[in-house]
Protein backbone atom coordinates (compact mmCIF):
# COMPACT_ATOMS: atom_id res chain seq x y z
CA UNK A 1 0.00 0.00 0.00
CA UNK A 2 1.52 3.31 -1.45
CA UNK A 3 2.02 5.82 1.61
CA UNK A 4 0.67 9.37 0.98
CA UNK A 5 4.20 10.96 0.54
CA UNK A 6 3.97 8.55 -2.16
CA UNK A 7 0.90 9.14 -4.16
CA UNK A 8 2.01 12.86 -4.05
CA UNK A 9 5.04 11.65 -5.81
CA UNK A 10 3.09 9.74 -7.95
CA UNK A 11 0.84 13.03 -8.90
CA UNK A 12 4.20 15.40 -9.04
CA UNK A 13 5.30 12.92 -12.05
CA UNK A 14 1.75 13.69 -13.51
CA UNK A 15 1.24 17.21 -13.28
CA UNK A 16 4.48 18.93 -13.65
CA UNK A 17 7.71 17.84 -16.20
CA UNK A 18 10.76 20.28 -16.98
CA UNK A 19 8.99 22.95 -18.29
CA UNK A 20 4.81 22.35 -17.83
CA UNK A 21 2.71 22.16 -15.06
CA UNK A 22 -1.34 21.63 -15.19
CA UNK A 23 -2.95 24.53 -14.13
CA UNK A 24 -4.55 22.90 -11.34
CA UNK A 25 -1.11 22.52 -9.83
CA UNK A 26 -0.67 26.70 -10.73
CA UNK A 27 -3.40 27.37 -8.42
CA UNK A 28 -2.24 27.81 -5.23
CA UNK A 29 1.08 28.62 -6.08
CA UNK A 30 2.87 31.37 -3.71
CA UNK A 31 3.17 34.91 -5.70
CA UNK A 32 6.69 37.51 -4.70
CA UNK A 33 7.68 40.58 -5.42
CA UNK A 34 11.42 41.39 -6.30
CA UNK A 35 12.27 41.44 -2.38
CA UNK A 36 11.29 38.18 -2.00
CA UNK A 37 8.16 39.00 0.25
CA UNK A 38 5.19 36.81 -0.21
CA UNK A 39 2.37 38.56 -2.03
CA UNK A 40 -0.57 35.95 -1.96
CA UNK A 41 -1.19 33.01 -4.59
CA UNK A 42 -2.68 32.19 -7.40
CA UNK A 43 -6.34 31.70 -7.18
CA UNK A 44 -6.56 31.02 -11.08
CA UNK A 45 -5.57 31.31 -14.73
CA UNK A 46 -7.32 32.88 -17.73
CA UNK A 47 -6.49 30.76 -20.38
CA UNK A 48 -7.34 32.47 -24.30
CA UNK A 49 -9.92 29.90 -25.56
CA UNK A 50 -8.44 30.29 -29.37
CA UNK A 51 -4.98 31.09 -29.13
CA UNK A 52 -4.42 28.79 -26.02
CA UNK A 53 -2.32 31.51 -24.72
CA UNK A 54 -2.34 32.12 -20.66
CA UNK A 55 -3.38 35.87 -20.62
CA UNK A 56 -3.47 36.10 -16.83
CA UNK A 57 -2.99 35.24 -13.57
CA UNK A 58 -5.84 35.41 -11.08
CA UNK A 59 -4.01 36.49 -8.15
CA UNK A 60 -5.21 36.93 -4.38
CA UNK A 61 -4.02 39.05 -2.50
CA UNK A 62 -4.15 39.82 1.51
CA UNK A 63 -7.02 38.52 3.48
CA UNK A 64 -7.37 36.05 6.35
CA UNK A 65 -8.51 32.20 5.22
CA UNK A 66 -9.78 34.27 2.03
CA UNK A 67 -12.53 36.96 3.93
CA UNK A 68 -11.11 40.09 2.82
CA UNK A 69 -8.76 39.00 0.24
CA UNK A 70 -8.99 41.02 -3.22
CA UNK A 71 -8.52 38.97 -6.63
CA UNK A 72 -6.37 40.67 -8.85
CA UNK A 73 -5.25 39.94 -12.54
CA UNK A 74 -1.48 39.81 -13.71
CA UNK A 75 -0.47 39.23 -16.87
CA UNK A 76 1.30 36.06 -17.11
CA UNK A 77 4.29 37.49 -19.27
CA UNK A 78 4.96 39.49 -15.44
CA UNK A 79 5.56 36.62 -13.74
CA UNK A 80 8.47 34.40 -13.34
CA UNK A 81 8.93 31.06 -11.79
CA UNK A 82 11.79 30.59 -9.02
CA UNK A 83 12.38 27.10 -8.51
CA UNK A 84 14.32 28.33 -4.94
CA UNK A 85 10.81 29.58 -3.88
CA UNK A 86 9.06 27.32 -5.68
CA UNK A 87 6.63 30.09 -6.83
CA UNK A 88 6.47 33.22 -8.99
CA UNK A 89 7.76 36.09 -8.64
CA UNK A 90 6.26 39.40 -10.09
CA UNK A 91 8.13 41.50 -11.91
CA UNK A 92 5.89 44.88 -10.96
CA UNK A 93 7.05 47.82 -8.28
CA UNK A 94 4.66 47.71 -5.28
CA UNK A 95 2.88 51.22 -6.53
CA UNK A 96 1.77 48.62 -9.77
CA UNK A 97 0.56 46.00 -7.55
CA UNK A 98 -1.67 48.27 -5.62
CA UNK A 99 -3.17 50.09 -9.30
CA UNK A 100 -3.68 46.50 -10.55
CA UNK A 101 -7.23 46.35 -11.56
CA UNK A 102 -9.45 43.62 -9.58
CA UNK A 103 -10.27 40.56 -11.68
CA UNK A 104 -14.59 40.61 -11.66
CA UNK A 105 -16.96 41.63 -13.81
CA UNK A 106 -15.59 44.79 -15.56
CA UNK A 107 -12.89 42.34 -16.65
CA UNK A 108 -15.45 40.04 -18.76
CA UNK A 109 -17.11 43.15 -19.83
CA UNK A 110 -15.26 45.80 -21.33
CA UNK A 111 -13.08 44.97 -24.34
CA UNK A 112 -10.24 47.45 -23.40
CA UNK A 113 -9.89 46.23 -19.83
CA UNK A 114 -6.91 44.30 -21.04
CA UNK A 115 -5.18 46.96 -22.95
CA UNK A 116 -5.31 49.06 -19.16
CA UNK A 117 -3.95 45.55 -17.49
CA UNK A 118 -0.76 45.19 -20.02
CA UNK A 119 -0.54 48.92 -20.00
CA UNK A 120 0.05 49.19 -16.68
CA UNK A 121 2.65 46.88 -16.42
CA UNK A 122 4.32 47.81 -19.12
CA UNK A 123 3.73 44.78 -21.28
CA UNK A 124 2.44 44.26 -24.43
CA UNK A 125 -1.08 42.34 -24.52
CA UNK A 126 -0.51 38.69 -24.91
CA UNK A 127 -2.85 38.56 -27.98
CA UNK A 128 0.12 40.49 -30.10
Amino acid sequence: MQTSMENRQDRLKKDETGSLISADKVHGTDIYNRRGDNLGEVENVMIDKRTGKVAYAVVTFGGFLGIGAERRALPWSVLTYDVEKGGYVVDATDDVLRQAPVYGVEAENDPEWGNRVHGLFGVPPYWH
